[in-house]
């Protein structure tokens, strides 16, 4: 609110929508709810991408600021783990480390080195 109050239109705050935290899923223990309507009722300017989109996250910076004197706000829905297999929704890689297997298994099925 005290950035909407002070007009921060040169303020940009980035949530990461993957749904999970440390104790299971975000809608199972404290449901979030529509993200944009709230962040826009406390006067933010907000927009929803696809948080696994480069062009789509792209684009949308440089429409910063989304509207003249509001703080903008980009709700990025991603997907935790995404690429990997074991990975990906599992909610035990909110706190975990991969072992060195896993490591390897996951740099393959990310075609990284």
């Amino acid at each position: 609110m005290m950035a909407a109050g002070q007009k921060l239109d040169n303020l940009l705050a980035i949530v990461d929508r993957n749904r999970l935290q440390a104790m299971g899923f975000t809608e199972d223990i404290v449901p979030l709810g529509n993200l944009v309507q709230k962040f826009e009722a406390f006067g933010w300017a907000a927009k929803k991408v696809d948080g696994h989109d480069f062009k789509e996250l792209k684009i949308t910076l440089e429409q910063i600021p989304f509207a003249p004197e509001k703080p903008s706000v980009i709700i990025a829905n991603t997907i935790k783990g995404k690429g990997v297999s074991f990975m990906e929704n599992r909610l035990e890689w909110h706190y975990k480390s991969p072992n060195r297997d896993e490591f390897k298994k996951a740099m393959k099925e990310l075609n990284l080195p």
